[in-house]
Protein backbone atom coordinates (compact mmCIF):
# COMPACT_ATOMS: atom_id res chain seq x y z
CA UNK A 1 0.00 0.00 0.00
CA UNK A 2 1.41 3.37 -0.99
CA UNK A 3 1.52 6.18 1.55
CA UNK A 4 1.02 9.39 0.10
CA UNK A 5 3.17 11.82 0.34
CA UNK A 6 2.67 15.70 1.77
CA UNK A 7 2.92 18.05 -1.54
CA UNK A 8 6.13 19.90 -1.28
CA UNK A 9 6.04 23.56 0.28
CA UNK A 10 5.92 26.22 -1.78
CA UNK A 11 9.52 27.95 -1.88
CA UNK A 12 9.30 31.00 0.88
CA UNK A 13 8.77 34.53 -1.36
CA UNK A 14 12.28 36.19 -0.69
CA UNK A 15 12.02 39.00 1.86
CA UNK A 16 11.81 42.61 0.65
CA UNK A 17 14.05 45.04 1.16
CA UNK A 18 13.58 47.97 2.73
CA UNK A 19 12.44 51.14 0.69
CA UNK A 20 12.52 54.79 1.14
CA UNK A 21 9.15 54.74 -0.79
CA UNK A 22 7.49 52.13 1.74
CA UNK A 23 6.75 54.15 4.66
CA UNK A 24 3.32 54.78 6.30
CA UNK A 25 1.64 57.84 5.46
CA UNK A 26 2.42 59.21 9.01
CA UNK A 27 5.57 59.35 7.87
CA UNK A 28 4.84 61.26 4.49
CA UNK A 29 2.49 63.50 6.19
CA UNK A 30 5.62 64.24 8.85
CA UNK A 31 8.21 64.51 5.75
CA UNK A 32 5.73 67.04 3.96
CA UNK A 33 5.42 69.59 6.90
CA UNK A 34 9.40 69.14 7.64
CA UNK A 35 9.78 70.37 3.76
CA UNK A 36 7.43 73.11 4.09
CA UNK A 37 9.06 74.48 7.55
CA UNK A 38 12.24 74.55 6.29
CA UNK A 39 11.04 76.42 3.03
CA UNK A 40 9.74 79.32 5.99
CA UNK A 41 13.72 80.18 6.44
CA UNK A 42 14.27 81.47 3.05
CA UNK A 43 10.78 81.76 2.09
CA UNK A 44 10.65 85.88 2.67
CA UNK A 45 14.05 86.79 0.97
CA UNK A 46 12.87 87.92 -2.34
CA UNK A 47 9.78 89.51 -1.46
CA UNK A 48 11.61 91.97 0.80
CA UNK A 49 12.23 94.83 -1.14
CA UNK A 50 8.73 94.31 -2.51
CA UNK A 51 7.69 94.73 1.08
CA UNK A 52 9.54 97.65 1.45
CA UNK A 53 7.63 99.52 -1.47
CA UNK A 54 4.31 98.60 -0.75
CA UNK A 55 4.89 99.35 3.19
CA UNK A 56 6.60 102.44 2.99
CA UNK A 57 9.41 100.97 4.69
CA UNK A 58 13.19 101.12 4.82
CA UNK A 59 15.72 98.50 4.30
CA UNK A 60 16.67 97.96 7.75
CA UNK A 61 13.31 97.49 8.97
CA UNK A 62 11.91 94.86 6.34
CA UNK A 63 15.35 92.71 7.49
CA UNK A 64 13.91 92.79 10.82
CA UNK A 65 11.66 89.86 9.47
CA UNK A 66 14.61 87.86 10.09
CA UNK A 67 15.48 88.79 13.85
CA UNK A 68 12.42 88.73 15.11
CA UNK A 69 12.06 85.35 13.56
CA UNK A 70 15.57 84.17 14.57
CA UNK A 71 15.63 85.62 17.87
CA UNK A 72 12.36 84.08 19.43
CA UNK A 73 13.59 80.63 17.33
CA UNK A 74 17.48 80.82 19.45
CA UNK A 75 15.73 81.92 22.84
CA UNK A 76 12.65 78.60 22.35
CA UNK A 77 15.48 76.13 21.91
CA UNK A 78 16.53 76.71 25.23
CA UNK A 79 13.45 74.96 26.30
CA UNK A 80 12.21 72.73 23.75
CA UNK A 81 13.94 69.29 24.70
CA UNK A 82 11.90 70.47 28.26
CA UNK A 83 8.70 70.89 26.53
CA UNK A 84 9.09 67.87 24.31
CA UNK A 85 9.83 65.88 27.51
CA UNK A 86 7.12 67.39 28.84
CA UNK A 87 4.15 66.87 26.79
CA UNK A 88 5.59 64.32 23.97
CA UNK A 89 7.10 64.15 20.32
CA UNK A 90 3.41 64.28 18.72
CA UNK A 91 1.53 66.99 20.83
CA UNK A 92 4.95 69.46 20.25
CA UNK A 93 5.12 68.71 16.86
CA UNK A 94 1.60 70.08 16.96
CA UNK A 95 1.96 72.71 18.65
CA UNK A 96 4.54 74.06 16.20
CA UNK A 97 2.40 73.58 13.43
CA UNK A 98 -0.73 75.36 14.99
CA UNK A 99 1.57 78.17 15.55
CA UNK A 100 3.07 78.12 12.31
CA UNK A 101 -0.71 78.52 10.74
CA UNK A 102 -1.79 81.31 12.69
CA UNK A 103 1.37 83.60 12.47
CA UNK A 104 1.92 83.03 8.73
CA UNK A 105 -1.72 83.32 7.99
CA UNK A 106 -1.65 87.02 10.60
CA UNK A 107 1.87 87.71 8.39
CA UNK A 108 -0.17 87.43 5.51
CA UNK A 109 -2.90 90.08 6.29
CA UNK A 110 -0.69 92.53 8.19
CA UNK A 111 -0.78 95.88 6.74
CA UNK A 112 2.45 97.14 8.46
CA UNK A 113 5.70 95.86 8.65
CA UNK A 114 5.95 95.93 12.45
CA UNK A 115 2.67 93.63 12.55
CA UNK A 116 5.03 91.64 10.15
CA UNK A 117 7.73 91.48 12.55
CA UNK A 118 5.72 90.70 15.11
CA UNK A 119 3.76 87.99 13.48
CA UNK A 120 7.63 86.70 12.49
CA UNK A 121 8.33 86.41 16.31
CA UNK A 122 5.62 83.80 16.75
CA UNK A 123 5.93 81.92 13.72
CA UNK A 124 9.63 81.62 14.71
CA UNK A 125 8.45 79.89 18.15
CA UNK A 126 6.53 77.35 16.36
CA UNK A 127 9.13 76.58 13.85
CA UNK A 128 11.56 75.86 16.95
CA UNK A 129 9.00 73.49 18.14
CA UNK A 130 8.72 71.83 15.40
CA UNK A 131 12.07 71.41 14.19
CA UNK A 132 13.16 70.35 17.63
CA UNK A 133 10.82 67.41 17.59
CA UNK A 134 10.40 66.44 13.43
CA UNK A 135 13.21 63.63 13.49
CA UNK A 136 12.03 61.79 16.05
CA UNK A 137 9.22 61.63 14.76
CA UNK A 138 9.70 60.92 11.59
CA UNK A 139 11.77 57.60 12.83
CA UNK A 140 9.25 56.68 15.67
CA UNK A 141 6.88 56.36 12.53
CA UNK A 142 8.73 55.00 10.05
CA UNK A 143 9.23 50.96 8.85
CA UNK A 144 12.13 49.59 7.65
CA UNK A 145 14.72 51.03 9.83
CA UNK A 146 15.46 54.64 11.22
CA UNK A 147 18.45 54.50 8.37
CA UNK A 148 15.39 54.64 5.32
CA UNK A 149 13.40 57.50 7.33
CA UNK A 150 16.28 59.34 7.98
CA UNK A 151 17.36 59.62 3.99
CA UNK A 152 13.61 60.51 3.38
CA UNK A 153 13.91 63.22 6.30
CA UNK A 154 17.23 64.89 4.90
CA UNK A 155 15.54 64.82 1.44
CA UNK A 156 12.35 67.08 2.79
CA UNK A 157 15.04 69.21 4.72
CA UNK A 158 17.21 70.22 1.52
CA UNK A 159 14.12 70.20 -0.96
CA UNK A 160 12.42 72.69 1.57
CA UNK A 161 15.69 74.61 1.87
CA UNK A 162 16.16 75.07 -2.09
CA UNK A 163 12.59 75.25 -2.76
CA UNK A 164 11.84 77.87 0.01
CA UNK A 165 12.99 81.12 -2.26
CA UNK A 166 11.60 79.58 -5.43
CA UNK A 167 8.34 79.63 -4.03
CA UNK A 168 8.73 83.00 -2.57
CA UNK A 169 9.89 84.45 -5.75
CA UNK A 170 7.18 82.74 -8.07
CA UNK A 171 4.06 83.93 -4.80
CA UNK A 172 6.00 86.95 -4.40
CA UNK A 173 5.68 88.43 -8.14
CA UNK A 174 2.19 88.49 -7.53
CA UNK A 175 1.96 90.23 -4.11
CA UNK A 176 4.07 90.21 -1.16
CA UNK A 177 0.84 88.24 1.15
CA UNK A 178 1.55 84.95 -1.30
CA UNK A 179 3.77 83.51 0.25
CA UNK A 180 2.34 84.08 3.88
CA UNK A 181 -0.94 82.42 2.82
CA UNK A 182 0.81 80.13 1.10
CA UNK A 183 2.76 78.44 3.88
CA UNK A 184 0.19 78.85 6.10
CA UNK A 185 -2.35 77.04 3.67
CA UNK A 186 0.03 73.77 3.12
CA UNK A 187 1.59 74.03 6.60
CA UNK A 188 -2.74 73.43 7.90
CA UNK A 189 -2.84 70.92 5.18
CA UNK A 190 0.01 69.39 6.88
CA UNK A 191 -1.09 69.81 10.57
CA UNK A 192 -4.63 67.88 9.48
CA UNK A 193 -2.51 64.97 8.19
CA UNK A 194 -0.54 64.73 11.23
CA UNK A 195 -3.53 64.66 13.74
CA UNK A 196 -5.13 61.69 11.61
CA UNK A 197 -2.46 59.84 10.55
CA UNK A 198 0.50 60.08 13.72
CA UNK A 199 -0.50 58.39 16.75
CA UNK A 200 1.99 58.26 20.24
CA UNK A 201 3.16 54.97 20.62
CA UNK A 202 2.14 52.76 23.14
CA UNK A 203 3.87 52.41 26.22
CA UNK A 204 3.81 50.19 29.16
CA UNK A 205 3.75 51.64 33.02
CA UNK A 206 8.01 50.87 33.31
CA UNK A 207 8.61 52.86 29.72
CA UNK A 208 6.65 55.91 30.73
CA UNK A 209 7.99 56.13 34.42
CA UNK A 210 11.35 55.70 32.29
CA UNK A 211 10.82 58.41 29.96
CA UNK A 212 9.88 60.71 33.08
CA UNK A 213 12.94 59.73 34.37
CA UNK A 214 15.28 60.66 31.43
CA UNK A 215 13.26 64.12 31.00
CA UNK A 216 15.28 67.09 30.89
CA UNK A 217 15.00 69.53 33.00
CA UNK A 218 13.77 73.41 32.40
CA UNK A 219 17.44 75.01 33.02
CA UNK A 220 19.57 72.07 31.12
CA UNK A 221 20.19 73.73 28.10
CA UNK A 222 21.22 76.92 30.34
CA UNK A 223 23.52 74.69 32.50
CA UNK A 224 24.63 73.20 29.42
CA UNK A 225 26.58 76.71 28.26
CA UNK A 226 28.97 75.93 32.00
CA UNK A 227 30.41 72.85 29.54
CA UNK A 228 33.57 75.06 28.17
CA UNK A 229 33.82 73.24 25.07
CA UNK A 230 30.13 73.54 24.03
CA UNK A 231 30.19 77.44 25.06
CA UNK A 232 33.56 77.74 22.65
CA UNK A 233 31.57 76.50 19.70
CA UNK A 234 28.69 78.44 20.27
CA UNK A 235 30.63 81.28 20.33
CA UNK A 236 32.01 80.40 16.61
CA UNK A 237 28.80 79.72 15.70
CA UNK A 238 27.65 83.42 16.71
CA UNK A 239 30.10 85.29 14.65
CA UNK A 240 29.66 82.75 12.03
CA UNK A 241 26.31 82.82 11.35
CA UNK A 242 26.06 86.79 11.90
CA UNK A 243 27.97 86.18 8.19
CA UNK A 244 25.28 83.73 7.28
CA UNK A 245 22.47 86.31 7.51
CA UNK A 246 24.13 89.28 6.47
CA UNK A 247 24.44 87.86 2.91
CA UNK A 248 21.05 86.19 3.52
CA UNK A 249 19.11 89.04 4.65
CA UNK A 250 20.91 91.79 3.05
CA UNK A 251 21.81 90.52 -0.07
CA UNK A 252 18.27 91.15 -2.13
CA UNK A 253 18.99 94.89 -1.78
CA UNK A 254 22.32 95.11 -3.28
CA UNK A 255 21.15 92.81 -6.18
CA UNK A 256 18.07 94.90 -7.03
CA UNK A 257 19.98 98.20 -7.18
CA UNK A 258 22.69 96.82 -9.58
CA UNK A 259 20.16 95.70 -12.18
CA UNK A 260 18.74 98.98 -11.44
CA UNK A 261 21.83 100.86 -12.03
CA UNK A 262 22.63 97.96 -15.33
CA UNK A 263 18.77 98.64 -16.94
CA UNK A 264 17.63 95.34 -16.06
CA UNK A 265 13.55 96.10 -15.57
CA UNK A 266 12.48 92.86 -14.77
CA UNK A 267 14.53 91.94 -11.59
CA UNK A 268 11.90 91.54 -8.82
CA UNK A 269 10.29 88.34 -6.49
CA UNK A 270 11.14 86.40 -8.79
CA UNK A 271 14.14 86.50 -10.52
CA UNK A 272 15.18 86.92 -6.27
CA UNK A 273 13.84 83.80 -5.81
CA UNK A 274 15.69 82.18 -8.64
CA UNK A 275 18.60 83.55 -7.24
CA UNK A 276 18.29 82.38 -3.86
CA UNK A 277 17.08 78.90 -5.28
CA UNK A 278 20.55 78.49 -6.82
CA UNK A 279 21.52 79.01 -3.29
CA UNK A 280 19.52 76.51 -1.40
CA UNK A 281 19.83 73.59 -4.19
CA UNK A 282 24.08 74.32 -3.78
CA UNK A 283 23.51 74.48 0.40
CA UNK A 284 21.17 71.47 0.57
CA UNK A 285 23.64 69.01 -2.05
CA UNK A 286 26.85 69.68 0.22
CA UNK A 287 24.95 69.92 3.63
CA UNK A 288 24.04 66.04 2.81
CA UNK A 289 26.37 64.77 0.37
CA UNK A 290 29.82 66.70 0.43
CA UNK A 291 30.10 67.44 3.69
CA UNK A 292 30.21 64.08 5.48
CA UNK A 293 32.54 62.72 2.82
CA UNK A 294 34.67 65.70 3.65
CA UNK A 295 34.70 65.21 7.33
CA UNK A 296 35.71 61.63 7.20
CA UNK A 297 39.05 62.44 4.91
CA UNK A 298 39.95 65.58 6.55
CA UNK A 299 38.74 65.79 9.61
CA UNK A 300 36.42 68.23 11.48
CA UNK A 301 38.77 71.14 12.51
CA UNK A 302 40.55 71.36 9.19
CA UNK A 303 37.22 71.44 7.18
CA UNK A 304 36.23 74.40 9.68
CA UNK A 305 38.98 76.57 9.04
CA UNK A 306 38.83 75.72 5.57
CA UNK A 307 34.72 76.64 4.96
CA UNK A 308 35.42 79.85 7.33
CA UNK A 309 38.02 81.24 5.37
CA UNK A 310 36.22 80.36 2.04
CA UNK A 311 33.02 81.87 3.41
CA UNK A 312 35.49 85.22 4.69
CA UNK A 313 36.97 85.07 1.53
CA UNK A 314 32.77 85.38 -0.36
CA UNK A 315 31.50 88.38 1.69
CA UNK A 316 34.85 90.50 0.81
CA UNK A 317 34.19 89.55 -2.96
CA UNK A 318 30.28 90.82 -2.36
CA UNK A 319 31.20 93.71 -0.86
CA UNK A 320 34.13 94.65 -3.94
CA UNK A 321 31.08 92.95 -6.77
CA UNK A 322 28.57 95.41 -4.84
CA UNK A 323 28.05 97.35 -8.17
CA UNK A 324 27.91 94.17 -10.18
CA UNK A 325 24.64 92.06 -10.20
CA UNK A 326 26.20 89.17 -12.17
CA UNK A 327 29.32 89.38 -9.33
CA UNK A 328 26.86 89.61 -6.49
CA UNK A 329 24.67 86.28 -8.14
CA UNK A 330 27.83 84.40 -8.97
CA UNK A 331 29.31 84.95 -5.60
CA UNK A 332 25.79 84.20 -3.64
CA UNK A 333 25.24 81.07 -5.44
CA UNK A 334 28.76 79.66 -4.65
CA UNK A 335 28.45 80.86 -1.01
CA UNK A 336 25.98 77.90 -0.59
CA UNK A 337 28.80 75.12 -1.68
CA UNK A 338 30.33 76.57 1.61
CA UNK A 339 27.46 76.86 3.74
CA UNK A 340 26.38 73.81 3.28
CA UNK A 341 29.51 71.85 4.62
CA UNK A 342 30.18 74.31 7.06
CA UNK A 343 26.61 74.06 9.04
CA UNK A 344 26.89 70.04 9.23
CA UNK A 345 30.74 70.37 10.30
CA UNK A 346 30.32 73.06 12.80
CA UNK A 347 26.81 71.18 14.40
CA UNK A 348 29.17 67.83 14.34
CA UNK A 349 31.94 69.71 16.13
CA UNK A 350 29.29 70.37 19.03
CA UNK A 351 27.96 66.67 18.61
CA UNK A 352 31.74 65.48 19.72
CA UNK A 353 32.76 67.82 21.78
CA UNK A 354 31.28 67.32 24.79
CA UNK A 355 29.49 64.45 26.45
CA UNK A 356 26.25 66.04 26.91
CA UNK A 357 22.77 64.81 26.22
CA UNK A 358 22.54 65.00 21.86
CA UNK A 359 19.54 66.74 22.33
CA UNK A 360 20.58 69.28 25.23
CA UNK A 361 24.03 69.96 23.13
CA UNK A 362 22.35 70.14 20.27
CA UNK A 363 19.90 72.91 21.46
CA UNK A 364 21.78 74.70 23.11
CA UNK A 365 24.14 75.12 20.59
CA UNK A 366 21.31 76.07 18.31
CA UNK A 367 19.76 78.69 20.35
CA UNK A 368 23.30 80.42 20.52
CA UNK A 369 23.31 80.49 16.92
CA UNK A 370 20.17 81.53 15.86
CA UNK A 371 20.77 84.50 18.20
CA UNK A 372 23.79 85.10 16.35
CA UNK A 373 22.07 84.86 13.02
CA UNK A 374 19.41 87.89 14.56
CA UNK A 375 21.79 90.08 14.94
CA UNK A 376 23.28 90.42 11.64
CA UNK A 377 19.54 91.96 9.77
CA UNK A 378 18.99 94.19 12.86
CA UNK A 379 22.60 95.97 12.48
CA UNK A 380 23.28 95.30 8.70
CA UNK A 381 20.61 98.52 7.26
CA UNK A 382 21.99 100.88 9.83
CA UNK A 383 25.79 100.17 8.46
CA UNK A 384 24.46 100.41 4.91
CA UNK A 385 22.68 103.72 5.67
CA UNK A 386 25.45 104.99 7.43
CA UNK A 387 28.39 103.79 5.76
CA UNK A 388 27.39 102.64 2.29
CA UNK A 389 26.49 99.73 0.50
CA UNK A 390 29.73 97.38 0.66
CA UNK A 391 30.12 98.09 4.57
CA UNK A 392 27.87 95.20 5.54
CA UNK A 393 29.35 92.27 4.00
CA UNK A 394 33.01 93.68 5.43
CA UNK A 395 31.52 93.66 9.24
CA UNK A 396 30.26 90.14 7.60
CA UNK A 397 33.81 89.06 7.12
CA UNK A 398 35.03 90.36 9.88
CA UNK A 399 32.49 88.57 11.99
CA UNK A 400 33.93 85.25 10.14
CA UNK A 401 37.31 86.39 11.29
CA UNK A 402 36.58 86.19 14.79
CA UNK A 403 34.93 83.08 14.19
CA UNK A 404 38.58 81.29 12.98
CA UNK A 405 40.43 83.35 15.67
CA UNK A 406 38.02 81.89 18.42
CA UNK A 407 38.38 78.70 16.81
CA UNK A 408 41.89 78.42 16.45
CA UNK A 409 42.00 79.61 20.54
CA UNK A 410 40.13 76.91 21.90
CA UNK A 411 41.60 74.20 20.27
CA UNK A 412 43.12 72.74 23.68
CA UNK A 413 39.02 72.63 24.39
CA UNK A 414 38.61 70.47 21.36
CA UNK A 415 40.20 67.23 21.91
CA UNK A 416 37.55 65.08 21.55
CA UNK A 417 36.64 66.03 18.40
CA UNK A 418 37.04 63.62 15.15
CA UNK A 419 38.29 61.04 17.61
CA UNK A 420 35.08 59.92 18.66
CA UNK A 421 33.81 56.56 16.58
CA UNK A 422 31.60 57.69 13.42
CA UNK A 423 28.18 58.52 14.01
CA UNK A 424 24.92 56.04 13.93
CA UNK A 425 22.76 57.23 10.99
CA UNK A 426 20.01 59.09 13.45
CA UNK A 427 23.28 60.39 14.75
CA UNK A 428 24.27 62.08 11.67
CA UNK A 429 21.03 63.26 10.56
CA UNK A 430 20.52 65.08 13.91
CA UNK A 431 23.84 66.55 13.05
CA UNK A 432 22.43 67.66 9.50
CA UNK A 433 19.85 69.27 10.40
CA UNK A 434 20.33 71.29 12.91
CA UNK A 435 23.06 72.35 10.91
CA UNK A 436 20.58 73.33 7.84
CA UNK A 437 18.06 74.45 10.68
CA UNK A 438 19.19 77.85 10.64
Amino acid sequence: MRVPTAAPEAPAAPARKPSILRQPTAVWAIAFACAISFMGIGLVDPILPAISADLGATPAQTMLLFTSYLFITGIAMFFTSWVSGLIGVRWTLVAGLVLIVLFAALAGSSGSVGEIIGFRAGWGLGNALFISTALAAIVGAASGGSRQAIVLYEAALGVGMAVGPLVGGALGSISWRGPFFGTAALMAIALLAILVLLRAPKQSAAERAAARAARPSLVASFKALGNPALLALAGVAMFYNFGFFVLLAYSPYPMEAAARASGVREFGAHELGLVFFGWGVALAITSVLVAPVLTRRLGLRPVLFAMLSGLAVCLVLLGAFVGSLPGLIAVVVVSGLLLGVMNTALTEAVMEATDLPRNVASSTYSAVRFIGGAIAPAVAGPIAAALGEPAPYWFGAASIAAAIVVLACVGHLLHRVGATPQESAEGEAQVISAGDAA
